[in-house]
Formats: structure tokens, C-alpha cells, sequence
């Protein structure tokens, strides 16, 4: 059984380019769990709060609960809910789980194939975090987390799943080599230095590998904008999630101040970001006010 293609499929009942990542990121937790404790049940409450920072630092603009992917990633048909009790999963509720002091584990089946390959849960976790995330952010899961995945860069899942690297140089020819937010412009020995082709709707979701779904951006404009501190609005100014929180000058300048600000556009010739593009990003990666989910 090929367990990197299973299990990086629980992203797929995702539909119309919607972001999802509650069972990979719940996914990727057992996995380091597993390279640690074996297959230890992992107790709800005793997770939760790490599982809701992954969910709310990698997770999707609207919040949600870790009680979510918990109880609904046990459809999938490799990992298992049980209660103190003995009895199955009582709900994706947060408070049922807490008081029935509900634990899960990955499924016989898996932990044997994990601890026969001591390499599996790397790969596994190396797909799960290039099918879902963009580049960007998986230092930051893996940190999170505390997976091990092993040297060398994240593999493309599946036959053609390249990630071009001809997109960067088209994207920064674009754009003069110029951050499209700040314009911060650098060479080394007459080398570009400290920029970065993003995609706007991220390859993972989709996104092509052409220069109307790129930016050319500094390394920390090129992350904040993954994360959804950064977005564009349908005039292509720049858009700061109200959700931030500057908390020196220094974030002031290099965030608020972008605010409204026109984006660094391509030179003559070279396309402008394409809305649906622009669209997706807006609505799946920029962090909107929203309220709270209920706990």
C-alpha cells in the first residue's frame, strides 16, 4: 500500500479551491507524536492547545476548533477515537471530548507499517506539507509540530506535480526585481539578493505556475503574505489584516504603513496579477475580522 498517496488524499473532499487543512495538520501532529511515543494514544485534552495554535497560525482565515479534525479525521479509516469509557468518538464538541477524556491513534494497520519503514513518516509528512501549504510555512508546521522530516527539499506529489522553477526568474524579471510591496531592491556581485517568487493562489491549491499568479516579494513581505497578515484588494493596493497587531515601530513601518499602498506593478509587457488569483487569496488565506469560534 502506498501510505504517502492515502494519506495525503484527506485533503481531497476540499472542493473549488477551498482551503481545508485541519485533518493534515491534526495528521502531521500524529505523525511526530508517533516518531516519539509510538502509537500512544494521543489524549485530547492534553493536545488541544497545541492543535488549536496549528489551526490557528496554518489553519484557514475563518477559526475553528481542534475538536473538528479530532473527531472527523477517524473517517478517513486510519485513525481511531475512543473514550475513557470505551465507547467511540462522541462528537467533534469540544467539551464532550474533554469530558469523556477522549484519545486517539492511528490504526493498527498504519502504526505497523510506520514502525517497519522508520523513513514513512517523513515522507508522509513531507507530501502532506507540499500538498497543502505553501513553502513558506512549513518551517514553521514542522517546528509546531515537531516532526522530523528529514533533509532535502519537500518532494512534488504525483506524476507532473512540478513546481517550476522557471517561475521565479519569470516572476522577478516581471518585476524588475523589485519587492512588489515594499520595493526593496538588492544585488550582490551584481546578483539579486533577499527576493522571491510567491505564488497569489499557492500551487498547492491549483495555483499555475505563470507570472499572473506571482509577486515578487522580500522574504518577510513573501511571508506574512502566506500567513494572511498581507493581502491585495480588487484594485491591487495592499490590504493588512485588521487582525494584526504591530507591536513596535519597526512592525509599523514594515506592515501598517503598506496599507492601501499601490502594489509595485510588473513592467510594460508582463501581466498584472489575475483576479480569481487575487480572489482566491482573499478569500482563503487573508485573515479577515471574524469571530471567534465557539469553544
Amino acid at each position: 500500500m502506498d501510505w504517502t498517496q492515502r494519506l495525503g488524499s484527506v485533503k481531497r473532499w476540499t472542493r473549488a479551491g477551498v482551503r481545508a487543512p485541519h485533518k493534515p495538520l491534526l495528521l502531521l501532529y500524529a505523525l511526530a507524536h508517533h516518531q516519539r511515543h509510538g502509537n500512544a494514544p494521543i489524549v485530547y485534552v492534553e493536545a488541544e492547545a497545541r492543535l488549536a495554535r496549528l489551526l490557528r497560525e496554518f489553519g484557514p482565515s475563518n477559526d475553528t476548533t481542534p475538536g473538528y479534525p479530532f473527531h472527523h479525521l477517524e473517517s478517513d479509516g486510519f485513525w481511531r477515537v475512543t473514550t475513557v469509557d470505551g465507547e467511540g468518538s462522541p462528537g467533534s464538541g469540544v467539551t464532550l471530548l474533554r469530558r469523556k477524556e477522549a484519545r486517539g491513534s492511528l490504526s493498527a494497520e498504519l502504526d505497523a507499517a510506520l514502525r517497519g519503514d522508520p523513513g514513512l513518516a517523513a515522507r508522509i509528512g513531507r507530501h502532506l506539507l507540499d500538498d497543502n501549504f505553501a513553502p513558506s510555512l512549513h518551517e514553521g508546521i514542522i517546528a509546531l509540530t515537531g516532526l522530523s522530516v528529514g533533509p532535502g527539499p519537500v518532494p512534488a506529489p504525483g506524476e507532473g506535480g512540478v513546481r517550476d522553477p522557471r517561475f521565479r526568474d519569470a516572476v522577478l524579471t516581471a518585476y524588475e526585481h523589485r519587492c512588489a510591496f515594499c520595493g526593496y531592491e538588492g544585488r550582490l556581485d551584481g546578483v539579486s539578493v533577499g527576493l522571491e517568487a510567491a505564488h497569489v493562489r499557492w500551487w498547492s491549491h491549483d495555483g499555475p505556475n505563470d507570472p499572473d499568479n506571482g509577486l515578487c516579494l522580500c522574504p518577510t513581505h513573501h511571508l506574512l503574505f502566506d500567513r494572511g497578515v498581507l493581502g491585495l484588494t480588487d484594485a491591487l493596493t495592499v490590504a493588512v489584516s485588521p487582525r494584526f497587531e504591530a507591536r513596535s515601530p519597526t512592525a509599523e513601518t514594515v506592515v501598517l504603513s503598506l496599507a492601501g499602498r499601490d502594489l509595485v506593478g510588473p513592467a510594460p509587457g508582463y501581466p498584472s496579477v489575475e483576479p480569481a488569483h487575487v480572489a482566491w487569496h482573499a478569500e482563503q488565506v487573508f485573515r479577515r475580522s471574524t469571530a471567534r469560534a465557539p469553544r
